[in-house]
């Protein structure tokens, strides 16, 4: 189809010409008004600029002098930034920065140049306070506005786009130094030299004085949103010494490179692409590990999702550690009631890949071990935090056609046979214990009371000989308790768990040990390396029971005389209610031997439990509650009826006593509580009894302890 030509006249050309040539005219002469005017403009903006801090922030900015130095680049000298009653915050002594034009008239500031020559920037943190804490002081809100809902994808936008827009096409960075003082335990500086030509970066950084330098080399094009940059140290590792002096904590690498891919919006979402890598990573905190974990290849191709109301990193994410591969998803949803979801997927891929993708030294006792086959894993976790009691966890490690060619550093199939324990307190090893026959202590599994096994299986395990060494339903409600008491009170440990952290494992509660702990339980439980009558008959003989108690031959003798065989339901329930916290086991009886009334509610609730499951008759009367009687010899060592333990106190006391608390009868609960008497005590009592006459002192428990144990050794000599 031929499109028509239009005609237009000539007069109408004409007034049209006149017209756009006045607009031109006009806007000439405004710009040349503003041009001739921009000194003064822009001083007048720095002077309100400097009012605002002062006014809105309480920091005293000083400028030299300011002034163009072409058509859009300004030049600043001798700029100091200083908090009111702080450090100096900043001071640089020649600045120039130039800004592009055309997106300045849509009201977007897009640098196009930043010169820098000598300046710092120093945060100082000193008792609770620091020269930044102007950052946190906001204005006061008119009290008639109204919060509107967040746009979470704008917001992210806005960030992206504000640090996007403050990286010039071309830089030039000479000596400006970063500096952080934090109580004068800690000190960092960075001296920078950094250059971007062309969209090619190339930074120098010299740490604490020529003590590394680091490289920071890459590709920047903000237009496109698109960052390239690899960070490395000249002839060694790139480290912060800050992390090792602050936080005990060492975190160095060989490379470390990041990429921004794109951001742009996907439907309601903002979508965020990138990746980060890293070679050689090294990691070493006290609670992460008690050595070195290296990490040789990691890699994270990312797609970050800001959504409405949440944040995730979503599925088509891929995490490598060398040849492995996993697919993370991790959501956070904001709102009345916060939402945590995770989930992991690794599809079928070779077990020995997989062993050797871990990082160095996370599994120490594992090192050289060798497997075949293929494994997968799949972890779903999803916590409503208004509902906690619903929380989902589920963990599967699938095997296919597994199995284990070659041990590596520790043989797992070594409690087979008869071997030696070695149990630690605070660090330090009691004493060597053979685990067989050649022990007169050691009892078979045939000849321990059934009334202990079953008492001891319904408090610690009930699932024991139908699980593969884990209980996800104990690890959700360990989950939702701790996550309503805010603290660590509950664990989902099952025999399993606990008898691999005794006999395999180090004494240090490191989350390496734990990953360790996951790992060689699933491969004893998963091959059958070892039965589940042989797991439960060690246990049983390795078990802490008291004060230097272990085993169930040394603790039946000790608190009752009696052999394990012996054991009635009563002893067997008191056993059981000890293995949580068995230093505390002698304060649970009363002084002529027999326990305390507060226990009689455990032994009704145990004895209920069992006998439904028809491990013992029912007993209205308390499940032997009060046939209960500790051995007339240990007696002497109790404490009075009227000492209050705080049994928290084992878990951190170093020589594992508790102090003990003798409260005075006379004195009612208030009194116990705040301290002080009635004036009738004050009068009539002018020789109160002292708390060193009633309060025994950690030394002499201690003494009695040590010689308890004696008697102990001489009973167990006298047996054999």
């Amino acid at each position: 189809m031929q499109i028509p030509k239009i005609k237009i006249p000539k007069k109408y050309l004409k007034i049209g010409a006149w017209v756009l040539g006045v607009f031109l005219v006009v806007c000439i002469a405004l710009g040349a008004v503003a041009y001739s005017k921009r000194e003064a403009l822009l001083k007048k903006m720095v002077a309100k600029a400097i009012a605002k801090a002062d006014k809105d922030y309480d920091l005293k900015v000083k400028i030299g002098s300011v002034g163009f130095t072409g058509l859009s680049t300004v030049k600043m000298t001798n700029i100091s930034v200083v908090p009111k009653d702080r450090d100096t915050l900043s001071n640089i002594s020649e600045l120039s920065v130039g800004v592009k034009l055309f997106p300045l008239i849509f009201g977007k500031v897009k640098l196009s140049e930043v010169k820098l020559n000598n300046g710092f920037v120093s945060v100082v943190l000193k008792d609770s306070t620091t020269n930044i804490d102007f950052i946190l002081k906001r204005k006061k809100k008119d009290s008639t506005q109204t919060n509107g809902k967040a746009n979470l994808p704008e917001i992210a936008s806005n960030i992206l786009n504000q640090v996007l827009y403050k990286i010039p096409d071309d830089m030039d960075v000479k000596n400006m130094v970063f500096k952080l003082n934090d109580h004068d335990t800690a000190k960092l500086s960075f001296a920078t030299t950094a250059t971007i030509d062309g969209g090619d970066l190339k930074s120098t950084i010299d740490v604490n004085n020529n003590e590394s330098t680091w490289h920071v080399n890459g590709y920047v094009n903000p237009g496109s949103k698109e960052l390239n940059f690899m960070a490395y140290a000249d002839g060694k590792k790139l480290e912060l010494p800050y992390l090792n002096n602050k936080l005990h904590a060492k975190l160095s690498f060989d490379t470390l490179q990041t990429e921004l891919k794109n951001a742009k919006y996907s439907g309601d979402d903002y979508k965020i692409s990138g990746s980060w890598s890293v070679k050689n990573m090294l990691i070493n905190q006290p609670r992460i590990a008690s050595n070195d974990i290296i990490i040789q290849s990691a890699k994270l191709d990312a797609d970050i999702l800001v959504g409405p109301n949440y944040i995730a990193l979503d599925s088509t994410s891929t995490a490598y550690l060398k040849n492995a591969q996993i697919h993370p998803f991790v959501k956070y949803t904001l709102g009345k009631n916060k939402i945590y979801e995770l989930k992991l997927n690794a599809e079928e891929q070779d077990a020995q890949g997989v062993l050797d993708a871990f990082p160095q030294g996370l599994f120490e006792s594992l090192e050289g071990l060798k497997v075949q086959g293929k494994v997968k894993y799949s972890l779903n976790f999803y916590l409503d935090t208004k509902v906690p009691d619903s929380v989902r966890f589920n963990s599967t490690l699938t095997p296919v056609n597994f199995k284990i060619v070659q041990w590596g550093k520790t043989n797992l199939q070594k409690i087979n046979n008869t071997f030696v324990y070695t149990p630690y307190e605070y660090g330090k090893p009691m004493r060597d214990i053979t685990i067989g026959p050649s022990n007169p202590n050691f009892t078979p599994l045939s000849a321990i009371s059934k009334n202990f096994i079953n008492a001891v299986l319904t408090a610690e395990d009930p699932s024991f000989f139908t699980h593969n060494g884990f209980v996800e339903e104990s690890i959700r409600k360990s989950i939702a308790v701790n996550f309503k008491e805010k603290k660590f009170k509950r664990g989902g440990s099952t025999i399993s768990m606990q008898l691999v952290k005794n006999v395999y494992l180090s004494r240090q509660k490191t989350l390496a040990r734990k990953a360790e702990e996951i790992l060689i339980v699933w491969l004893i439980e998963h091959n059958h390396l070892i039965s589940k009558q042989r797991m439960l008959e060690v246990y049983f003989n390795i078990m802490e029971l008291g004060q230097n108690i272990y085993g169930i031959g040394e603790a039946s003798r000790y608190y009752f005389g009696k052999q394990p065989a012996d054991l009635t339901i009563g002893d067997g329930l008191f056993l059981a209610s000890i293995v949580p916290k068995p230093k505390a086991s002698m304060y649970k009886f009363m002084a002529d031997g027999s326990l305390k009334p507060y226990m009689f509610n455990y032994f009704r609730f145990m004895g209920n439990i069992m006998a439904r499951k028809g491990l013992t008759p029912s007993d209205t009367s308390g499940y032997g509650f009060y046939n209960v009687r500790l051995r007339e010899g240990l007696r002497r060592y109790l404490a009075p009826d009227t000492a209050v333990v705080d049994t928290s106190a084992f878990d951190d006391d170093g020589d594992g006593l508790p102090v003990v608390i003798v409260h005075d009868k006379n004195k009612n609960f208030f009194e116990r509580l705040f301290g002080g008497g009635s004036k009738k005590d004050t009068t009539t009592n002018k020789q109160a009894t002292t708390p060193a006459d009633t309060t025994k002192t950690k030394k002499q428990l201690r003494q009695e302890r040590r010689e308890e144990r004696r008697r102990q050794k001489e009973l167990e000599k006298s047996q054999q």
